[in-house]
């Protein structure tokens, strides 16, 4: 695959189904009494692997496109897998579920691929073994495979120290399963999907401040979700939009929940021509459609409690940023280095080899805008974040900019390049 510049970009869009939303509506369908229906369902590897880790757990699932009913059993309907449940590349599926198998009266384990095998888990070890479960790092090196359950929980108040809606969700959810009240409180708030969602579904579950809190042992019920479109995803065409020459594009049916809607801000803050259109509420998330077009662009500071509002958006900032006037400066973002890849060092070898001026800092980069981009070949580190952002800076720079490894974006957004060869005109 080959990306080059732009002439124009113009069209309407609709981007795939929320991945947070996705993985949520499965798993807590799984342990709901009855019928879960999800339409709008995101058709990717990570979601895929969460429906494949509860069928193995003998949860009734079928799948065609992005329409997905589970036929639930309840809290404690879960049956124990005859093989190590694969998680695949997904940090999602495997810190979220592990939530749930410290609550099972059965022992499992679990594992994904290379990446899964390096992301920090001593995260969620210590909260779950503080509430009494048993899970083990394999390997004891605080990282996947991990060996989970068979013991009785008890609630605790967590004092998350990252603010991690991975971690803060993996303890609700392991309060489901624990006599009285779990909390968590975090440095900062998270995204806040698991608390909606759960509510939805019947649970006891309330937010104050910086703590969520949960009752242990409710009856949750099956439900209908219309999984609105992914923000992570819509970042990349909003920033096409907003960095292409001659751009006008709508991008519909996205889902613009506050808690993860920080890239609207930066990209306002940045001087965007950047607007929401037909702003309603749909399964009880925020959704509108994002309407951009070609912006002259400046600075500015990404830092403190937006961060974790745009976590997974930050790749492509920086390529905003690249193609802005003066100088972005993202800090607080440490966290960026346990994802998928080490972002801060992937982003800036990227756009240092696309000719940015850009520095790495221990928790962001400071990206000295202005500088024309030029086409090369992108190390993904098989980081579908890191794939798509650069495939947008291509849309800017001259020449060819090609990938050592596209394949990847299937994890989040299959039809990606299919997306951008609907819209861009060269």
């Amino acid at each position: 695959m080959a990306i080059t510049k732009a002439k124009s970009i113009k069209g309407e869009i609709t981007i795939p189904g929320d991945k947070s939303i996705s993985h949520r509506g499965v798993m807590f369908g799984a342990i709901s009494e009855g019928i879960t229906e999800l339409t709008g369902f995101l058709d990717g590897a990570d979601c895929r692997s969460t429906i494949g880790c509860f069928r193995a757990m003998g949860i009734d699932i079928t799948q065609e496109a992005d329409h997905v009913i589970i036929h639930g059993k309840g809290l404690n309907g879960l049956s124990q897998p005859s093989a190590m449940l694969d998680v695949g590349n997904s940090g999602t599926t495997t810190r979220l579920i592990s939530g749930i198998l410290a609550g099972q009266d059965f022992v499992s384990s679990l594992n994904g691929d290379e990446s899964i095998q390096k992301r920090p888990m001593g995260r969620i070890i210590t909260p779950l073994t503080e509430m009494g479960a048993y899970i083990k790092s394999i390997k004891d090196n605080g990282c996947a495979p991990l060996e989970i359950g068979g013991s009785k929980l008890s609630a605790i108040h967590y004092n998350s120290p990252v603010a991690s809606a991975q971690v803060k969700s993996c303890v609700l959810l392991a309060g489901l399963y624990a006599d009285g009240t779990t909390s968590v409180t975090e440095p900062v708030v998270s995204r806040n999907h698991t608390e909606l969602m759960l509510s939805g579904f019947g649970a006891d579950i309330t937010s104050k401040g910086l703590t969520a809190s949960i009752v242990g042992g409710p009856k949750l019920i099956g439900q209908k979700i219309a999984v609105p479109g992914d923000i992570s995803s819509a970042a990349y065409f909003i920033v096409a939009g907003l960095i292409c020459d001659n751009a006008d594009l709508l991008i519909k049916n996205v889902n613009t929940n506050p808690t993860r809607a920080g890239i609207i801000k930066v990209a306002q803050a940045m001087g965007g021509n950047i607007e929401l259109l037909n702003e309603r509420i749909i399964s009880g998330e925020p959704v509108a459609d994002i309407h951009v077009t070609t912006s002259h662009l400046h600075g500015c500071e990404v830092s403190g409690d937006i961060i974790p509002t745009l976590i997974d958006e930050l790749p492509v900032i920086a390529v905003m940023a690249a193609c802005a006037d003066g100088t972005t400066t993202i800090k607080d973002a440490a966290e960026l280095k346990v994802k998928e890849s080490d972002r801060i060092a992937t982003v800036t070898e990227n756009l240092k080899n696309m000719g940015c001026d850009i520095t790495p800092t221990d928790d962001g980069m400071i990206i000295v805008g202005g500088k024309p981009l030029h086409g090369t070949t992108v190390n993904t580190y098989l980081d579908h974040r890191i794939a798509m952002s650069f495939a947008i800076a291509g849309l800017v720079a001259d020449g060819e900019t090609t990938f050592d490894n596209e394949a990847c974006c299937s994890i989040s957004y299959p039809d990606f390049f299919k997306t951008i060869g609907a819209i861009v005109n060269r």
